[in-house]
């Protein structure tokens, strides 16, 4: 009876597995389809790869180094703009 137990939780974990990974790449190639549509196309892909996060550790890599590219392109507009702020007085 534990080997069946045992066998279902398994299989269970593994069919759960399996659904993630095809949502995951489902919502990242809409988002992919979205660059070129309508759409909210770099957000989509974001959470696609939030959601592959979850069983891949390339993908969370990925979404850490869009995130710290999403800091410096901050960094830097903030930088610019109170440059600018302090040229005009």
């Amino acid at each position: 009876m534990r080997k069946k137990d045992s066998f279902t939780i398994k299989t269970l974990k593994q069919a759960k597995r399996i659904v993630t990974i095809v949502i995951g790449f489902t919502i990242i190639l809409l988002g992919a389809a979205m660059l070129l549509l309508p759409g909210p196309g770099l957000a989509t892909i974001i959470a696609g790869l939030a959601i592959l996060g979850t069983e891949f550790v390339w993908a969370k890599r990925l979404l850490k180094r869009f995130g710290d590219s999403a800091n410096n392109i901050k960094n830097s507009l903030v930088n610019n703009f109170n440059k600018k702020v302090k040229n005009k007085k």
